[in-house]
C-alpha cells in the first residue's frame, strides 16, 4: 500500500512538472515576436535554434556581417559588446552576408574568420541575404521597418518585444557611447 501510494505520489509529481515545463513553452511562444518565430541555423554547423527561444523578452541588436570588408574589425568590439551584456540580457545575433560581394567563398572560410580570427561567441547564422526580395526573413522585416542596410556592419536594436528601435550605419561601432548609451537607456541596463 505504502508502495503504491508513493508511485502514485511520484507520477503526479511527474505530470504536474511536464504540464509546468508545456505552460512555459506555451508562453514564450505566445510572446515572441512574428518575425522571429523561426529556426535560424547557425554558422558552419548543423545545428538549428529556436529563435524564439533565445530572443523572447531579451533586447536584441542585429548585424549584417562579411568576412572581407574594411569593417570586419568589428567582430572585435561586437564580441566585446556581448561580454559586457549577455548577463543583463543583451542577444547579438549576426547574420552573415555576401549581399555587398564581400563575404568569404565558402561558409568554413566564414567560420574562420568569426570563430578563429575574432573569438566570436555571439550567435552567428549561416550565410543569408539581407538585401532584394531573397532577404531573409528576419532582413525582410528590418528592412520594412528601418531601411535596408547600407553596407556590412548595419546594427539593429530591436527592444525585448519586438520593436525595431533603431538602425545603425556601418560607421557606428559597437564601441561607441552612442550604441552603448542606447542599449542601457533603452532597456535599462
Amino acid at each position: 500500500m505504502l508502495r503504491s501510494t508513493i508511485t502514485l505520489a511520484f507520477m503526479i509529481g511527474v505530470t504536474l512538472i511536464v504540464s509546468y515545463q508545456a505552460k512555459a513553452g506555451e508562453d514564450n511562444t505566445k510572446d515572441c515576436p512574428q518575425w522571429l518565430d523561426m529556426t535560424l541555423h547557425k554558422l558552419h554547423s548543423k545545428e538549428t535554434v529556436d529563435l524564439c527561444s533565445v530572443v523572447t523578452g531579451h533586447p536584441l541588436l542585429i548585424v549584417n556581417t562579411a568576412s572581407h570588408c574594411g569593417y570586419t574589425k568589428q567582430f572585435s568590439g561586437l564580441e566585446a559588446l556581448h561580454q559586457d551584456f549577455q548577463d543583463m540580457g543583451l542577444v547579438i545575433i549576426g547574420f552573415p552576408s555576401n549581399s555587398f560581394n564581400q563575404e568569404a567563398s565558402s561558409e568554413a572560410k566564414t567560420a574562420s574568420v568569426c570563430f578563429k580570427n575574432f573569438g566570436v561567441t555571439f550567435l552567428m547564422s549561416k550565410p543569408v541575404n539581407v538585401r532584394g526580395e531573397d532577404a531573409h526573413p528576419v532582413f525582410k522585416h528590418l528592412n520594412q521597418q528601418r531601411g535596408e542596410p547600407s553596407w556590412n556592419f548595419n546594427k539593429y536594436l530591436v527592444s525585448p518585444n519586438g520593436e525595431v528601435l533603431k538602425r545603425y550605419e556601418s560607421s557606428v561601432t559597437p564601441s561607441s557611447q552612442r550604441l552603448r548609451n542606447d542599449i542601457r537607456t533603452q532597456f535599462s541596463l
